[in-house]
């Protein structure tokens, strides 16, 4: 008989500790409503005490994503608890997640506390914990290196106070699957209580080996998986959760379990991440790489032609890759342009409808045939707007190799027209540099890059950049054109918006707190 594995989706947590990645409230709350539809069971959504922002957005994402358990992280002191509760408790399920190192370097080195002091803190961190709510997991941060006695003694305590779920993480992913599988099979054989909590893995991929692990553990007893869309996280990142759903899928005639997973929104769901992250998924990642459908050796192709599944053990249409070759054009009305989207799972309100439709007959005047990719990036742009934010109202370039790079730049913020020029070291800085004038903001770009959303002369360039202005906070800006110039410029107007979008959310709290104090 099958058995139940629960995903534990970390992507807004530990994936948005990856480098250079930095998400705004809404697009948090953004993906986890794509992670909702996705199905994961358990989504953990921030560090609630690490920061505002941090606790902002978990608790917009506990009031507005429904029918999934809602998890906060805490570290084993009571502040943190507190706060923790405090962002999730409007969840229709809520969970706070709490954790402390159990290791010997750990406890030598960072916390400097002895082992009895490290047991006495987890305790009573789970006890705090059970106050507010009985949905409560504990992690036993660095259990791959933690010596196992003892680690057996700090699980059975947790589960004694009131742990629900006991995290076995593999912090620095340095276990290997055949020796991981055993450890987590010793402590579903060897914690006493162990029967009254579900044991979860949290996988790190240095070695490459965060899926395997995973699975090794789910094989040997583990019932829920922590890991992070596309395998985004620190470091090499995190078990990538598209690969654990994909792989209890296929083989569950050998493995024996099911996930609650809707696999045909993986596909939506691993795009929606990296667009808004900005990092990039490599063509041959499994399951949702460029390439992870695509035959070009001749036996294969000749085979596929014959039989889909003589190289193909996932059909396209399970992880939501759509095969349908109807093409929009410039004469494509709004009833064929919605049913698109409907079909694509985009079901958008009536002004979003119409703004992307607008768009969509932009790009339909410079591009002949727009395919499904386009409209999906012209979807992704609208998605990634602020309100109140600048827009690029017209672009005027001048450059060459015998002259200085000249941009003229218009945008327009809310009815009023802003207008500049500046040089450039190129036409991309010589943009960069007008907008600057405009806003009055001066940047740093630190990484642009370009991307063909499609193939063709007139494909789309999909243009993500970084900017920070201290070094510190780093805003990605995202734009689309069938010019790369007018991409870069929308692109450099996106990061400025969220720029300027989390300053005045700042200042506005700030103005609250003092008003509040007074």
């Amino acid at each position: 008989m099958s058995q139940r594995v629960y995903i534990f989706d970390t992507t807004l947590r530990d994936g948005e500790q990856s480098p250079g990645v930095s998400l705004t409230i809404g697009e948090k709350v953004q993906i986890a409503q794509q992670l909702a539809r996705l199905g994961v069971d358990i989504i953990e959504a921030g560090f609630p005490i690490s920061s505002p922002g941090d606790f902002e957005s978990v608790s917009a994402i506990a009031r507005k994503v429904k029918g999934i358990t809602v998890a906060g992280l805490a570290r084993a002191e009571f502040k943190d608890i507190d706060r923790a509760w405090e962002a999730v408790r409007h969840a229709e399920q809520a969970r706070i997640h709490t954790f402390i190192a159990t290791s010997n370097i750990h406890l030598k080195y960072k916390l400097r506390m002895t082992r009895e002091q490290v047991l006495e803190a987890a305790v009573a961190a789970v006890k705090r914990a059970r106050l507010y709510t009985s949905d409560i997991e504990f992690s036993a941060e660095d259990a791959s290196r933690t010596d196992f006695d003892y680690l057996c003694q700090v699980l059975a305590a947790v589960i004694e106070a009131g742990a629900t779920t006991v995290n076995i993480p593999d912090t620095v992913g340095y276990a290997i699957p055949g020796e991981w599988g055993g450890f987590i099979n010793d402590i579903c054989h060897r914690v006493t209580g162990i029967e009254k909590a579900i044991v979860s893995v949290h996988c790190h991929n240095d070695l490459g080996l965060a899926v395997a692990n995973s699975l090794a553990a789910v094989i040997n007893g583990a019932r829920q998986v922590e890991g992070a869309i596309n395998g985004i996280g620190e470091r090499a990142g995190n078990a990538a959760v598209e690969e654990v759903i994909m792989a209890l899928h296929t083989r569950k005639d050998n493995l024996g379990f099911f996930t609650g997973a809707r696999t045909e929104e993986i596909y939506r769901t691993s795009r929606l991440v990296s667009t808004l992250t900005g990092m990039r998924v490599q063509a041959n990642k499994a399951v949702v790489g460029d390439n992870a459908f695509a035959h070009e050796a001749g036996i294969h192709q000749d085979g596929m032609l014959k039989e889909r599944t003589t190289y193909e053990i996932m059909n396209p249409a399970m992880v939501g890759i759509s095969s349908s070759n109807l093409v929009l054009g410039k004469h494509s009305g709004r009833h064929a342009f919605r049913q698109r989207l409907e079909d694509m799972g985009y079901f958008l309100s009536e002004e979003e409808l119409n703004n992307a439709f607008a768009s969509f007959k932009k790009l339909s005047d410079k591009k002949t045939n727009i395919t499904g990719e386009d409209i999906e990036a012209v979807i992704e742009e609208q998605m990634s707007a602020l309100p109140h934010s600048y827009t690029l109202e017209y672009l005027h370039i001048s450059s060459g190799t015998a002259v200085v790079p000249t941009a003229t730049v218009g945008l327009r913020r809310d009815e009023q027209l802003f207008e500049e020029a500046a040089c450039g070291n190129g036409p991309v800085d010589a943009i960069c540099k007008a907008v600057d004038k405009i806003t009055g903001i001066n940047c740093t770009l630190i990484n642009w890059g370009i991307n063909a959303v499609t193939s063709g002369k007139d494909a789309i360039g999909d243009v993500n950049l970084k900017i920070t202005t201290d070094g510190v906070k780093v805003f990605l800006g995202r734009g689309i054109s069938t010019d790369i110039l007018e991409a870069s410029a929308k692109a450099y107007v996106n990061a400025v918006n969220k720029m300027i979008h989390v300053d005045r959310t700042a200042a506005a709290k700030q103005t609250e707190q003092k008003e509040v104090e007074n």
